[in-house]
């Protein structure tokens, strides 16, 4: 039954996003997840409260129509423009925007607005693309996707088609913001995010060109699984890029927070770079190899007028931003990239 707090039309609005990825889903490589995705979505937004959901969606609604909109998704913010803006409706769209607050990974440019987000995601793409595949033409899957920035990226690199996978409502709701002006220029807009888990994607699809995994690696109780499962998703001869904390250490060597890291509960395992490797090498993963190593800086994830809550300066030892507050290496990040 649907929630009593969502109305059948909320839901029904919510369950229609996903029409043109379910008609193509059928004829395409990831033909198996056809029988099970209606069911997933039916699941998540219908079946389960989330008292948000209305006052998003009240957000979204808001957003007002403009003409002539156009989109470039090689720019670092993605930027919409329109000859036809008029100051309203320049209003209406940060109102709008506002109701979705915090925005955590980009940056965007909603015409005349700007969301400068937490995470400078841009800057993350900048250090990965150089390092895989051309996209053009690929079947692209992205787990962790946040609000979709990354989406965007790949699509504007000639992906076929980019699905991402995150449970979060929000991260839909600004995702669909983005898309619904998208759709004004073509049709169908090829991406999709679907507020799903990696777990939730069958199991051994062995159908995506590529596979992006960034900044999911650590949450995992058992990266091991997550690195099979990420393999199991690739056609044989598929990317996968994987961006993940890492520590400085020999192989063998694996940090497990005694309780939070960098102010986060859910951190698991943070292994050194040739432990990854090796993590990578007993999956079957081939030609594994670092391409990036990277510090967090406090320029690259930060407080902004659109994430307003604690970010990484305050989970850092103040008087050393080397360590986190609880007295463990600061975050590094490594990119890696392998094959299926």
């Amino acid at each position: 039954m649907p929630d009593v707090n969502t109305p059948p039309a909320t839901a029904h609005t919510m369950l229609s996003w996903f029409d043109d990825l379910l008609a193509w889903l059928p004829q395409s490589p990831l033909a198996p997840w056809a029988q099970h995705l209606p069911q997933q979505l039916q699941q998540i937004l219908v079946d389960k409260q989330h008292g948000d959901v209305p006052r998003w969606l009240d957000a979204l609604e808001s957003l007002p129509a403009i003409d002539s909109v156009q989109a470039d998704l090689t720019a670092n913010d993605i930027a919409l423009s329109s000859p036809s803006l008029s100051a309203q409706q320049a209003q209406q769209v940060e109102q709008g925007l506002r109701g979705l607050m915090p925005w955590r990974k980009g940056p965007f440019r909603f015409f005349d607005t700007h969301i400068d987000t937490e995470w400078r995601s841009d800057w993350k793409w900048q250090r990965v693309q150089p390092h895989i595949a051309p996209l053009k033409g690929r079947l692209v899957l992205d787990v962790g996707c946040g609000s979709g920035y990354h989406l965007w990226r790949m699509l504007g690199e000639g992906a076929q088609r980019v699905i991402g996978v995150d449970p979060s409502r929000l991260f839909l709701m600004q995702f669909q913001a983005y898309k619904k002006y998208l759709q004004t220029q073509q049709a169908e807009v090829p991406a999709h995010l679907l507020p799903l888990r990696m777990e939730d994607v069958p199991a051994k699809l062995k159908g995506f060109d590529t596979v992006f995994s960034m900044g999911v690696l650590y949450h995992r109780k058992s990266p091991i699984e997550h690195l099979q499962e990420l393999k199991d998703a690739l056609r044989p001869g598929g990317e996968l890029v994987l961006e993940t904390l890492v520590i400085d250490g020999p192989l063998g060597h694996c940090l497990m927070p005694e309780d939070r890291y960098a102010m986060m509960r859910n951190v698991w395992f943070i292994p050194s770079v040739e432990t990854l490797l090796l993590w990578c090498r007993r999956v079957g993963l081939s030609n594994a190899r670092l391409v990036d190593l990277n510090q967090t800086s406090l320029e690259e994830q930060r407080q902004t007028d659109w994430m307003r809550f604690n970010s990484l300066a305050d989970f850092l030892d103040p008087n050393n931003p080397k360590l986190t507050a609880e007295g463990y290496p600061a975050p590094l990040r490594a990119v890696i990239v392998a094959n299926a």
